[in-house]
């Protein structure tokens, strides 16, 4: 754990939640019904949800007919998610605190635990997955999707600086081989993963952000090209830029 992290994040959280709610690549349905799909948790099973955020991934596992126990560092979104998720009653409960907190540990074990645009915020990727499989019970499932970063180290510097620049509280994307790595060290089995594409504009994905360098010097950057597996740059009209982006889907099985 890493309090000042912690901190930084619930505090930017807090200021991003109006936007991050209505963000295109959060609320897109086609990518939660995916993501519920690709989870194939048992049939009612309690899930934790680590890293929350406003709901919107424990709505769809709520209206799939799962339980849910959400948590999150950003006291802001713990709210936006209780009210989101108000119609599951008792089927939905949510804690502002770490995944680290002992308050979970008086609620587990859970059948299975997921999350969802997570991992590269947080400083120990390993050590997050870890406390998701101490919390679950033996055959319970653990779910991670997070979007990638090139293999090549260059590209991926040049991604990473341009992730930091546009959020401080950005820590590191991983590759795909990356995440799966951490699943089999973490003592998971069955291990699946899949890739979805996907887009993002560079003005949306900028301004829900909390940044380190002034838009224009980030635009200006990207305007120059970024050709990274995960994060490719593309001009189009006007000064408008649009990002091709990649995310995996990881599914392991505890022991």
């Amino acid at each position: 754990m890493n309090d000042a992290h912690d901190e930084n994040l619930s505090e930017a959280f807090d200021h991003q939640a109006a936007r991050f709610e209505k963000a295109p690549v959060q609320t897109d349905p086609t990518a939660l019904e995916s993501l519920v799909r690709a989870a194939d948790f048992h049939p009612a099973a309690r899930l934790l949800d680590a890293g929350c955020g406003p709901g919107l991934v424990s709505e769809a596992f709520l209206k799939a007919g799962f339980q849910v126990v959400g948590v999150d560092l950003s006291p802001v979104m713990v709210d936006r998610a209780r009210l989101r998720c108000g119609f599951a009653r008792e089927s939905a409960r949510f804690l502002q605190g770490s995944v680290h907190g002992p308050a979970l540990d008086e609620l587990a074990p859970f059948d299975g635990a997921y999350s969802r645009y997570v991992l590269h915020h947080v400083v120990d990727p390993r050590d997050f997955l870890a406390r998701q499989v101490e919390l679950i019970r033996p055959g319970g499932i653990v779910v991670l999707c997070d979007h990638l970063t090139d293999p090549d180290p260059a590209l991926a510097r040049l991604h990473q600086k341009l992730e930091v620049a546009r959020d401080r509280t950005h820590t590191r994307n991983l590759t795909g081989g990356e995440i799966v790595d951490l699943f089999a060290a973490a003592g998971l089995r069955d291990v699946r993963y899949v890739e979805e594409e996907f887009t993002l504009d560079f003005d949306e994905w900028f301004d829900r952000g909390t940044p380190g360098e002034a838009k224009d010097d980030v635009r200006e950057a990207m305007l120059r090209g970024l050709d990274a597996r995960g994060f490719r740059t593309v001009p189009e009209a006007g000064s408008s830029i649009r990002l091709d982006c990649v995310r995996a889907i990881v599914r392991g099985v505890k022991r």
